[in-house]
């Protein structure tokens, strides 16, 4: 089974960072590697946010494919059908899940995410598979008085 860790950013360093997720995910693995670096525990502290467990265990409870059946023991959570599973834990400022195959986490899990946050930033720990979890968009800043008029 593959490992995965979900990591909420903070909206503004959502927008920053979506066309340069690279430098996110190069981020978060120096991270990894060296906790004890006080200047990398800020940051990543900053930029992160923390996940509200019961709130998030109740919002994917509630919006699992109905395909599915779904098991939930304190932190954790098992989603499964008859061929995919997926085993979640939800931690402070991540969320740890195992699948065999991402598309697994596609159909049973990101629905629901998708729902619950955009700016959801996924990170393979066995693999260097990372990625944002929907397109981060931006917000069109209200632009009165301009119009494009045609006039064919």
């Amino acid at each position: 089974m593959n490992h995965y860790s979900i990591y909420w950013i903070k909206e503004e360093f959502a927008h920053h960072f979506f066309h340069s997720s690279d430098v996110l995910y190069r981020f978060i693995k120096e991270y990894q590697k060296n906790k004890n670096r006080e200047d990398l525990k800020r940051q990543y502290e900053y930029i992160t946010m923390n996940f509200p467990k019961s709130s998030l265990i109740s919002h994917i409870t509630d919006n699992h494919p109905i395909s599915s059946c779904l098991r939930a023991e304190g932190d954790r959570l098992n989603i499964y059908n008859d061929i995919q599973y997926i085993s979640l834990h939800i931690q402070k400022k991540k969320i740890n899940f195992r699948s065999e195959m991402i598309h697994d986490a596609e159909e049973l899990l990101f629905p629901a995410l998708r729902l619950f946050q955009p700016y959801l930033f996924i990170v393979g720990n066995d693999l260097n598979n990372y990625g944002w979890i929907s397109p981060v968009t931006q917000r069109k800043k209200n632009k009165k008085g301009q119009v494009l008029y045609s006039y064919l």
